[in-house]
């Protein structure tokens, strides 16, 4: 989920004319950050512009499907798109995951 500032500044970005790649590197700023600090899931500097990017398709950034990617990375992009546009809901899996990541978080540290 990306955080508030990132969406903030990809706004500001969109509102000042800038390209969606630029509007998307606000998440990918984030997704790095993440990487550096050590904390977050993501491994590598490849995963977390594939992460960037798919968050901020699911934002409503509207940049293009890969054109060298394979089929299923082409069509989970444009799955992005569409729940960025609000055509699609976001999968139920998905959405499962997320609550129950949320849920464990919150009892492992102690949150309530």
């Amino acid at each position: 989920m990306p955080k508030a500032i990132a969406l903030k500044r990809a706004r500001r970005d969109a509102r000042a004319g800038k390209k969606p790649s630029t509007q998307a590197g606000e998440f990918i700023r984030e997704e790095m950050h993440a990487l550096h600090q050590g904390s977050g899931n993501v491994r590598s500097r490849q995963q977390a512009i594939a992460i960037g990017l798919s968050e901020a398709r699911r934002a409503g950034i509207e940049l293009g499907v890969p054109q060298k990617g394979s089929k299923t990375i082409r069509q989970k992009a444009a799955h992005d798109t569409a729940v960025g546009q609000g055509r699609v809901k976001p999968d139920a899996a998905r959405s499962r995951g997320a609550k129950k990541a949320a849920r464990t978080r919150d009892e492992r540290y102690g949150r309530s």
